[in-house]
């Protein structure tokens, strides 16, 4: 599952005694395991080693530089959605032909910037994104790849709403019924040539049923295209693999490859290139969120635990009404977690509610959570915050980022410094006429 472990009541980061990292670094802090980033990526390689897939890690999920140098040593491409993602793919020194570009709203100069780059694929959402995307490569005297996003009208019913994106009805992509007639009005241009499906059904998705179903119309399609005349070289299956938020909850890596490798064995083997874009599978769990209580509070019936992380350090909870399993650090051998629930079953717990310094009643990390006893200054655990935890964060109230910490063993490195109170008015202090 991951590397973050209790080794006699306390909590460590592989070899690393996370209360005393937080003693050097401050909290609130997100810290990393390489062990578990390489191990997950591994997995997802060899699970889908028989289709020989490019692996592109989702920027999106978790954008790190150093993350991303970590992935694209083990051979991994990138998955971006927008121009400052690209610039985080190419500071990662990942080849651009591994690079796939998704998004609806793609710029003039983020597109100038990711033909200049020679990306690989541009997944395209519309008939006026494709058109203008043409038009600019034709005006730079350039070609570049395309992938149709292609919405198969598939949703997996666990999938959150807000993160569902394989419906019919949706602002990415294009309905199924309409991709022959796209293909016939686009498929022969010269400078961007369509050669490719995307396919990308939300996240997180809990079984591999939803993109069996997903991939089968794809199939489907791609036969369709062929007796037409147009050759599909490269299906794009895209991400959404699921992290363990509790444990056991979600497929291992060969769990999802088992129903997915036959589907695609055959185009493999007729020279058909395959891409995933996983991107919480693999850093959900290798990252936690540390974050000290400052005091604890009643309302009526309520115990409120009121710790220095909040809704702009993590905004899943807010945002998704998401779990993550929180746990002090330091723990009596009877309060050992042997799983991660929100249903914990041990003595002397008691529901709270754990919340941030944020100014708004949303500020909230979990509801009537059973916790051990804490008192001040002890240090709490959010797990799983790997994935769309840093990347959403923010400076509402003017509050500082945190800081990024990377475990590699007994070694901890600051990947990312905390962000001061000069960096939050640093760009404001400069008043240029116009």
């Amino acid at each position: 599952m991951d590397d973050f472990v209790y080794q006699d009541g306390q909590l460590h980061c592989e070899q690393v005694n996370l209360d005393d990292l937080v003693a050097r670094v401050g909290t609130p802090v997100y810290v990393y395991s390489q062990r578990t980033f390489q191990q997950h990526y591994d997995r997802m390689a060899e699970a889908f080693a028989p289709i020989d897939p490019l692996i592109c890690f989702s920027i999106k999920s978790c954008g790190n530089i150093q993350i991303c140098k970590m992935l694209a040593d083990r051979g991994a491409g990138m998955d971006v959605v927008s121009g400052g993602e690209l610039y985080r793919a190419q500071k990662s020194s990942v080849a651009m032909n591994k690079v796939v570009y998704a998004g609806v709203g793609k710029t003039d100069v983020e597109i100038r910037d990711a033909l200049a780059a020679k990306i690989g694929y541009f997944n395209i959402e519309s008939e006026a994104e494709f058109e203008n995307i043409a038009t600019i490569a034709k005006q730079m005297g350039t070609t570049a790849q395309a992938a149709l996003r292609v919405n198969p009208d598939v949703a997996d019913p666990k999938t959150h709403a807000k993160t569902t994106t394989g419906a019919k009805e949706t602002k990415f992509g294009v309905d199924l019924e309409r991709a022959i007639r796209f293909f016939e009005t686009y498929g022969h241009n010269q400078h961007l040539q369509l050669t490719a499906i995307h396919l990308h059904i939300g996240s997180p998705i809990y079984s591999a049923e939803p993109y069996v179903r997903a991939i089968k119309k794809a199939m489907i399609l791609i036969e369709d295209l062929r007796q037409k005349g147009f050759h599909v070289t490269a299906l794009d299956i895209g991400g959404g693999y699921a992290a363990d938020y509790e444990k056991g909850r979600s497929p291992s890596a060969a769990g999802y490859a088992k129903d997915i490798v036959p589907l695609l064995k055959g185009f493999h083997r007729d020279g058909g290139k395959i891409i995933l874009e996983p991107g919480r599978s693999i850093a959900g769990n290798a990252g936690v969120l540390l974050t000290r209580v400052l005091y604890l509070k009643f309302g009526g019936k309520k115990k409120f635990v009121i710790v220095d992380a909040g809704m702009s350090n993590l905004i899943r909870v807010a945002m998704y009404d998401s779990f993550h399993f929180i746990w002090p650090t330091n723990v009596v051998p009877a309060h050992v977690p042997t799983n991660r629930s929100q249903h914990m079953a041990m003595d002397g717990l008691e529901p709270c509610d754990v919340v941030g310094p944020i100014c708004e009643t949303g500020d909230l990390l979990a509801k009537q959570r059973p916790l051990p006893p804490v008192a001040r200054d002890d240090l709490l655990c959010i797990f799983t915050a790997g994935a769309y935890g840093m990347v959403m964060a923010s400076n509402y109230n003017a509050m500082p980022r945190p800081a990024e910490v990377m475990i590699s063993g007994h070694h901890a490195t600051i990947v990312r410094r905390r962000e001061t109170y000069e960096d939050l008015v640093s760009t404001e202090l400069e008043v240029q006429p116009i």
